[in-house]
């Protein structure tokens, strides 16, 4: 059995590299992504089981992103991250998926990718 794909999402380099090292050391296949747009261009979007996305990120927001994947059919637990307080982002995120705020404990996000990925 090939390990759980997870995409992580987030503008913030420093993030995306402490977070593919947490997942990776957890038994996590995980690839990174810098922009919503760089994520599009996978060619794998259809075999990732969950996305770790930054709710704020110029160009297309984590938001728009899963606006944009429910468009193309494509359905992708998603565990959002988010360490700006802005009520409606937040509410919106909550209905597509779970949401953290930064910094949060490395098991809140494996507990949150295993919930999301046995649903």
């Amino acid at each position: 059995m090939h390990p759980t794909l997870i995409a992580i999402i987030d503008d913030d380099e420093a993030v995306r590299e402490s977070l593919l090292d947490l997942l990776e050391v957890s038994g996590y296949s995980v690839v990174t992504f810098a922009s919503a747009a760089e994520f599009l261009a996978f060619p794998r979007i259809r075999d990732t089981k969950c996305l770790v996305l930054d709710i704020s990120m110029p160009g297309m927001s984590g938001i728009d992103l899963c606006n944009e994947l429910r468009r193309r059919n494509v359905t992708i637990p998603v565990v959002f991250m988010t360490g700006h307080a802005q009520d409606a982002l937040i509410k919106e995120a909550k209905r597509t998926g779970t949401c953290l705020f930064k910094p949060f404990a490395g098991g809140e996000l494996r507990s949150a990718i295993e919930a999301a990925v046995t649903v």
